[in-house]
């Protein structure tokens, strides 16, 4: 199929366009490189340089290459940010969403897949975190994810929309090619490795009192091949299921601390830790319920264990010390 890829710039957006380019799709990536990087897009794909607040570009460029789908992930996703500067995330994710439903629209492209987020979800009253659960975020960047999933469903009512939401939990490894390299860089195992490395002095715990069993925030992670995949999964089911949102998860989760003694036994580095406030909007507990994404998508993890996820970022973090180069 041709597919364009928003995002696909980005760490997730990089890895979903590899995947597709190994199956043979023609992919267009579209990104503004604002979060992403040139050099982490697939030298089989296509790239044009678009942001989603250009209307005019994006129905320029959904008219030319007509895709059979799209697969969109392009956002503002820095939790902290949102909590400072809600109507950016707005901006971009709702604002920037709905542009992209029009030019699909008019050029008569009925199927998505959606990049959302269990920030959807908040604080969540229990675990495992059950699809039906959505609609209490605790900061911006959820709500605006929230939203739009919502807009989804009028787009099917009034357009035949076909659209399935993978609410990813932590996305984190690599393949051999694409790795995570986020500036500003927020994420835990990226965040380890560089003051495993020297990058950094120290590694700041944000949250050691939480109602956790160690005091620190536990989390579903996922490899992000895994997570590629089941965007591959949810185009091929796109015709013959009904819309959805889905988890992405494992169904159990690892804390923080769970996570450092990881590096440490992967790099067999030393590494600094000090404890630091909590993050605001950071719920301490998310772990997501799988179901959905076998029983919807036929989406079975691959790659379930956390020594598997971090050793294989550790590895393109080793053959990449100083991330992408553009």
């Amino acid at each position: 199929m041709k597919i364009i890829v928003t995002g696909g710039a980005g760490f997730i957006g990089s890895v979903v366009t590899e995947l597709l380019c190994d199956q043979g799709h023609e992919v267009l990536v579209w990104d503004n490189l604002a979060n992403g990087h040139r050099s982490a897009v697939d030298t089989r794909a296509q790239f044009q340089w678009i942001d989603l607040l250009d209307t005019p570009a994006i129905r320029a460029g959904m008219s030319t290459f007509r895709p059979a789908a799209v697969v969109h992930l392009a956002a503002e996703a820095l939790i902290d940010v949102s909590m400072r500067d809600p109507g950016r995330f707005y901006r971009a994710n709702l604002v920037g969403g709905i542009h992209l439903l029009d030019a699909m629209m008019e050029a008569g492209v009925k199927r998505l897949v959606f990049s959302s987020t269990a920030a959807t979800y908040g604080q969540p009253d229990r675990t495992p975190i059950t699809e039906d659960m959505a609609g209490r975020p605790c900061n911006s960047y959820g709500e605006s994810k929230w939203a739009f999933e919502r807009a989804l469903a009028w787009y099917q009512t009034a357009h035949g929309l076909r659209h399935i939401s993978l609410r990813y939990f932590n996305a984190c490894g690599a393949t051999t090619t694409h790795g995570e390299d986020h500036r500003p860089e927020t994420h835990i195992i990226p965040l380890l490795f560089a003051t495993a490395l020297g990058q950094h002095p120290v590694f700041q715990l944000f949250g050691t009192d939480r109602a956790t069993p160690d005091g620190t925030c536990i989390r579903d992670y996922v490899h992000v091949v895994d997570i590629a995949r089941a965007h591959l999964c949810a185009l091929e089911k796109m015709d013959v299921t009904e819309p959805a949102a889905v988890n992405l998860g494992l169904g159990h989760g690892y804390s923080n601390r769970q996570v450092i003694e990881m590096v440490k036994q992967v790099t067999d580095l030393p590494l600094r830790v000090e404890p630091a406030p909590r993050r605001p909007g950071d719920p301490d507990i998310l772990i997501a319920a799988s179901e959905r994404a076998r029983s919807v998508l036929g989406w079975i993890p691959q790659y379930p264990d956390l020594e598997v996820m971090v050793t294989s970022a550790w590895a393109w973090r080793k053959a990449h010390p100083e991330g992408y180069t553009s």
